[in-house]
């Protein structure tokens, strides 16, 4: 049998010892039980970490209680070494409301901001990303702390991974990256998954430090990420830890071993964390026999007594109201603020950029962060200066990463502190999708943890820029419960929208049209102010026909109205989500005829949905079918006439005839 060997001599002291023996245990044991449970039917899917708990023991106890660790499938370790009530846990895993997440996620899908523990999304690479915020925000906070993420080494190959490494590195965050290293991503060995010999060698890529580890070592693994978060919280900077291990079991207990070689099963066997360092203790004297039972005895009856009060909960009773209402962190009390008496006559894009201004002034903490966003004031200059009065901490510049900046963003929200992310072109939010969509989205309705974080997305066409540059794809996101979506039309709007979008405590998709910034212009009160979330306006009396419509598309429709001497009822939504149902059937309601007007393609748009909701609910109230009019089912084409032809503005003027005549 393998021996533990440190490297070095150790300064843990017998009580010290004892604890990590029986912190090691512990985990194991339920494990054990679990595996009981399942063949019994009385669970249904369990991930096994069996194996590999020196690494989450290890990691965990070498920390303080209140550094933040981001976990994956393998950590019960990180969970009972916080003291993470059993429970609670249990309760959790089966399903029930008295879990984490009100039965909505399972396993190690939650997070718990009370033990600063904070869980995967099955897309595993984004929490590196995440524990990159919340290192951030220590460095902001000038707290003396230190994040730390699992990921396995199947993760390692996302992109996450190696943009979340980079801004770390670039921004030298305190934040250790630990690899658990265990020979396999489900069925696919590491020769398959990787060329480089170690992937602790890739470090040297992004100018950080990296150590490779026995995994299966808990003193190592103490020893080591207590050294490395000592040097980071003296001088802060990213680690990469790769931990050596193996997997036990299957991936999940359903998937099984056939792909791995039994006698490489065999091998590892020799090396198990739990009996090799228990092998280490009793040669020693420093645990007996009768300690060890003990021990083994009271951790499983603690596991018992849990199991059986969570087994005796009742299921789930569903809510749909409470469904809903936790889609959504509620706001605090009437956020309005009352415009102020004193306005300038300026620019959409000026008043965006004093939105940010004032934003920043209202909000000490707030942070900002997109590429050339800092000395150089932005591609379209709107935060030109902010870098000179708010200096490099609040106004930073990013690699291109946006996956891993959305992501920081939500770290930032785990830590208590705001930002807005620039996309600098809406179009290059695809490469951070995952982030906002699975994570930012979701978190409050799974384990009740807020997103705020603001991500401003330069939008649409007229501009002739092309295919990349000139999408509306808003529509994107209108299908993703748990984001908000504002899309001012006029600079007032743009202001007070964004305002509020920063007061929020939910994520918000901040559209705003690149054609209107230097061609509309109005009244804009000084100072600070809020438009509500969620509330249409209507910027056009009339009693012929009623246009719904957002952005550009308001003044689309105050131009085809005026041209055509219609009078038009139109009504700019502001938000789309959530939607202003209740202007919706105002304006239905007054005029029996209904066009929805929006840029981006009609298939799919959001008109879709507006109008079936129409038909659904106000069909009584109609003189005429409902009609949409929209951007051509196309790519958005570079050349003037072209473009001029997907645009709906000539569609739109007949699209009025034919609905004032039907």
């Amino acid at each position: 049998m393998i021996q533990i060997a440190m490297k070095g001599k150790h300064s843990i002291d017998v009580k010290r010892l004892t604890h990590l023996y029986r912190a090691l245990v512990k985990p194991r044991l339920i494990e054990e039980k679990m595996l009981i449970l399942l063949r019994q039917g009385k669970i249904t899917k369990w991930f096994s970490g069996i194996g590999q708990e020196a690494i989450s023991v290890g990691c965990t106890e070498a920390l303080e209680m209140d550094d933040r660790i981001y976990t994956m499938h393998r950590n019960l370790g990180v969970f009972t070494s916080r003291q993470v009530p059993l429970e609670k846990l249990f309760a959790q895993w089966q399903g029930k409301k008295e879990g984490f997440t009100k039965g909505r996620d399972r396993s190690f899908h939650f997070g718990t901001s009370d033990h600063h523990i904070v869980g995967m999304i099955s897309h595993l690479g984004p929490q590196l990303s995440l524990a990159a915020g919340s290192a951030l925000a220590y460095l902001l906070k000038k707290e003396n702390k230190v994040a730390l993420a699992f990921t396995g080494e199947g993760g390692t190959s996302q992109g996450e991974f190696h943009e979340a490494l980079n801004v770390a590195a670039v921004w030298n965050l305190p934040v250790i990256f630990v690899i658990e290293n265990n020979g396999y991503g489900l069925s696919t060995p590491i020769n398959e998954q990787y060329k480089c010999e170690f992937l602790s060698d890739r470090a040297a890529g992004y100018g950080i430090s990296s150590m490779r580890i026995d995994g299966n070592n808990i003193l190592e693994v103490y020893e080591t990420i207590r050294n490395v978060a000592g040097q980071i919280r003296e001088k802060p900077q990213p680690w990469l830890i790769e931990c050596m291990t193996f997997r036990m079991r299957g991936h999940e207990e359903a998937s099984g071993q056939k792909y791995v070689p039994p006698k490489l099963i065999e091998q590892w066997k020799e090396r198990d964390p739990v009996t090799t360092f228990e092998k280490y203790l009793l040669e020693r004297g420093i645990l007996s026999e009768v300690q060890r039972e003990e021990i083994h005895t009271s951790i499983k009856k603690e596991i018992n007594i849990a199991i059986e009060k969570v087994f005796d909960l009742p299921e789930v009773t569903p809510d749909p109201q409470e469904e809903i209402n936790d889609v959504y962190a509620p706001p605090e009390p009437d956020n309005r603020v009352v415009p102020s008496s004193e306005s300038t006559t300026i620019r959409y894009i000026d008043a965006i950029a004093r939105g940010i201004d004032v934003a920043m002034e209202h909000h000490p903490d707030l942070i900002i962060m997109g590429q050339d966003i800092a000395e150089y004031g932005g591609v379209f200059k709107i935060t030109e200066g902010l870098f000179e009065k708010y200096g490099k901490e609040r106004v930073r510049n990013t690699p291109l990463c946006e996956s891993a900046i959305v992501g920081i963003g939500m770290g930032l929200s785990i830590e208590g502190i705001r930002s807005i992310v620039e996309m600098q072109f809406a179009d290059f939010v695809t490469c951070g999708f995952n982030q906002i969509v699975n994570n930012l989205a979701k978190s409050h309705y799974r384990w009740g943890q807020n997103a705020n974080v603001v991500i401003r997305m330069p939008t649409g066409g007229g501009v002739g820029a092309g295919p990349f540059h000139s999408q509306s794809n808003e529509a994107w996101f209108f299908h993703t419960p748990g984001l908000k979506i504002v899309y001012p039309s006029n600079a007032y709007d743009a202001k007070g929208l964004l305002l509020a979008s920063v007061y929020d405590p939910n994520p918000v998709m901040y559209f705003e049209h690149k054609a209107m910034y230097r061609r509309i212009q109005g009244e804009v009160p000084e100072g600070y102010y809020t438009v509500e979330i969620g509330k249409g306006q209507i910027v056009r009396q009339g009693h012929n026909l009623s246009i719904i419509t957002y952005g550009m598309g308001v003044h689309w429709a105050l131009d085809a109205a005026k041209d055509l001497d219609i009078s038009a009822e139109i009504l700019d939504l502001r938000s789309l989500l959530p939607l202003d149902y209740q202007a919706i059937d105002e304006v239905v309601k007054k005029t029996g005829r209904v066009l929805i007007l929006h840029e981006d393609s009609l298939t799919g748009g959001i008109g879709g949905e507006i109008a079936a909701y129409i038909s659904e609910h106000l069909f009584q109230y109609l003189d005429a079918p409902v009609v949409r009019v929209a951007g051509m089912d196309t790519p958005v084409p570079f050349a003037v006439p072209l473009e001029n032809q997907y645009m709906p503005q000539d569609r739109l003027k007949e699209k009025l005839q034919y609905l004032k005549n039907f």
